[in-house]
Order: structure tokens, then sequence, then C-alpha cells
């Protein structure tokens, strides 16, 4: 296993949730995975050597082609682990993101990504992960082997810019 340790951004928070303005994310840690060319088995005994104990999945649309990653299968895969599973749909990326993504348009996937953030659906759901990474261990779950090609990275940038990002590679 393979473990990534990225520095807090220096970006600026977002302003979107109140515990930033209170330093509550300082020392957070957030623990980030991509499936992509992976097992089940393999995702899980990541998340158990890192300590992680909820997997957020944060897919637009948590259906995969790979077998044990669409979300029923996970999750009993997850709970059987003692790793409970969270959906956080609105945290995916819109379908324009995904396009973006697989052409390797970075700054395009930020812009798409940044206004999917905005949408209320979405700022419910950002302040339901930050209590819970405040409360527990925490991995980001999508597709995406690299964190820094994946919306996972623009997730905890705008969302937790203080909290110490950890990309685990099964």
């Amino acid at each position: 296993m393979f473990l990534r340790r990225q520095e807090p951004s220096p970006t600026a928070s977002t302003g979107f949730l109140p515990s930033q303005e209170h330093g509550i994310l300082s020392g957070m840690r957030i623990f980030t995975i991509g499936y992509e060319g992976a097992t089940q088995d393999e995702v899980i005994a990541a998340l158990r050597a890192a300590g992680v104990t909820m997997l957020a999945d944060v897919r637009a649309v948590p259906l995969s082609r790979r077998p044990g990653f669409s979300k029923n299968i996970l999750a009993a895969g997850l709970r059987e682990a003692g790793i409970g599973y969270v959906g956080l749909k609105a945290l995916g990326t819109p379908a324009a993101g995904r396009e973006a993504a697989r052409k390797g348009q970075h700054r395009r996937l930020a812009e798409i990504y940044a206004g999917q953030l905005e949408l209320p659906e979405a700022m419910v759901q950002a302040a339901q992960l930050v209590e819970m990474a405040g409360e527990q261990a925490v991995a980001l779950l999508c597709f995406e082997r690299d964190a820094g090609a994946c919306h996972r990275s623009l997730l905890v940038d705008a969302i937790m810019p203080d909290a110490e990002r950890v990309d685990l590679a099964p």
C-alpha cells in the first residue's frame, strides 16, 4: 500500500461552511482513494490499514462496471470489514466534469466542479462531510486512481483547505 501525504492547501476558504471560520478544520486529516485498477478487497485492505472507519462515496453515479464497486455491493463489503458507508452524490462530478477529466482538462474540471459545489444540496452534503471527518477517519472514494486528477482533491481544497489530505493507493 502506498500513502502520499498532501500538505494543507494554501487556497483560501470558500466560506460556505461556518466551521471553517472557527478553525475547527485545523489539524484534520482526510483520506482519499480511487479504485481504478483495484479490486474491492484491495481497496478495503488499504482503508483498514489506514484506520479508516467511514467511506464517503463522492461519485455522482455510484455504479460501476468494476465488480464490487456499485453502491450496494460496496457498502456490504465495507460493512463486513467494519467500515461505514455514506453516499454523497451531490459532491460528485457532473457529466460535463467527468468528460473534462477523461480528456485531461483539469482546469475545465475545476471550473465545472466549483459550480457543482455552489448547489444547495452540495453545500448540505459538504457540511455533513466536514462534520463526519471531524468525528472519525473518513476516506473519499471515486474511480480515478490519481487524486490530483480527480475531483476528490478539488473537494478537499474547497471545503477543508486546512486539512491534511492522505491519498491511499490500493
